[in-house]
């Protein structure tokens, strides 16, 4: 299993963050999605530029606070946890990804896929929030 995290704080207010972030539908602003397919109200699927699918489930829901996801593609499965704390008018995230790889040889680079992943994502969401 392969674990990677990310923090950031991001100058809006956390009702703000967490919408953004959970929007499934609104996606975008980030630069990674070419669409995004809603499923049901626990499932979605992300599609890549390339048109490469992952699916989520989301498993928990505490608003404005925590948001679980458990993922998967045909090179991975994992679990995700974004976490939400306010702090004055500003919001701190914590995301943290672990991942089982389908593929072996895809193991010595999933740590960086992820990391860079990561790092995209708060890139592309505090532009959206600026």
């Amino acid at each position: 299993m392969v674990l990677s995290s990310i923090k950031a704080v991001i100058p809006r207010n956390v009702k703000r963050v967490w919408e953004a972030v959970t929007a499934v539908e609104r996606y975008s602003w980030r630069s990674d999605l070419s669409k995004t397919e809603i499923l049901s109200s626990t499932k979605f699927v992300e599609y890549t530029k390339n048109g490469y699918p992952t699916y989520f489930t989301i498993t928990e829901v505490k608003p404005c606070r925590r948001w679980e996801l458990e993922i998967e593609n045909s090179n991975m499965r994992g679990h995700w946890i974004g976490i939400f704390s306010e702090k004055g008018c500003k919001t701190e995230i914590g995301f943290t990804e672990q991942i089982i790889v389908k593929k072996l040889f895809l193991r010595p680079f999933i740590k960086g896929y992820l990391r860079k992943q990561q790092v995209q994502f708060v890139t592309d969401l505090k532009r959206y929030l600026s």
